[in-house]
């Protein structure tokens, strides 16, 4: 079972699988989730920020990528008044996030050189080592997903020094230059337990069902999903129970 953007990616990487794979990673009824998750990341990044008195609402903000969480992140920034510039390395998605009224920039380092705030969440390696001397002054750097995924943070450990400012935010500083990392590059969103409601229910139901269809061995070796019969079936068990 895999049920994360990363790793789907990772499997379908490998082409030949040795055993059945199933993946809810990119299924509509994860939407829900994504959209949420999007906006409970920006809720603990400003909770975060607040706690040490800063308040980010009308300054810059950067989004890095703009798959289903990213844009989730952008439009919760944007209905909070900041100024949000979108990257992705993906050209179509750069155009898609330029059609809905978001600044894009042609490279990380663009992106992120004014922005406040910059969350991360391309599942993938979003800032190496050369792009953190991009950040502005006092940014705040934050990640969707594990620390080794998303930021090369490592790296910095013998050129900046750290001091933590409280127990969620490390203050990264060399000469002339300093930043914050929120939740040691970690997912934000767990430090307050990542709470996305019921809708949950629609993933861990798909899950259950692909578990049930590799139990009973309908999936030959390789990379699959579940039918579309199956959530349909989900969903309307889902508005049966959730929606009055």
């Amino acid at each position: 079972m895999e049920d994360t953007e990363n790793g789907h990616r990772q499997n379908a990487a490998l082409g030949a699988l040795p055993c059945p794979v199933v993946s809810v990673a990119r299924s509509p009824l994860k939407d829900c989730e994504d959209h949420l998750v999007g906006r409970s990341i920006v809720f603990s990044t400003d909770a975060l920020v607040r706690a040490r008195g800063d308040i980010l609402t009308s300054r810059n903000a950067c989004v890095i990528s703009f798959g289903k969480i990213g844009r989730a992140i952008a439009q919760t920034l944007r209905a909070q008044d900041l100024r949000v510039t979108v990257y992705d390395s993906d050209p179509i998605k750069r155009v898609e996030a330029h059609s809905l009224g978001f600044h894009t920039s042609a490279s990380t380092g663009e992106a992120v050189r004014d922005a406040d705030r910059v969350l991360c969440a391309t599942g993938n390696l979003a800032l190496r080592q050369d792009d953190f001397a991009a950040l502005r002054n006092g940014a705040y750097l934050g990640s969707v997903t594990s620390t080794e995924d998303e930021l090369e943070l490592e790296l910095l450990h013998d050129l900046y020094q750290r001091s933590p400012v409280s127990a969620q935010l490390t203050r990264y500083e060399v000469t002339g230059h300093y930043f914050y990392v929120l939740a040691d590059g970690g997912a934000i969103n767990f430090v307050h337990g990542a709470a996305v409601g019921a809708y949950i229910h629609l993933v861990q139901a798909e899950i259950l069902a692909a578990t049930v269809a590799l139990s009973h061995g309908r999936f030959q070796p390789g990379l699959h999903e579940i039918p579309a019969a199956d959530r349909d079936a989900i969903a309307r068990t889902w508005l049966h129970h959730f929606e009055g």
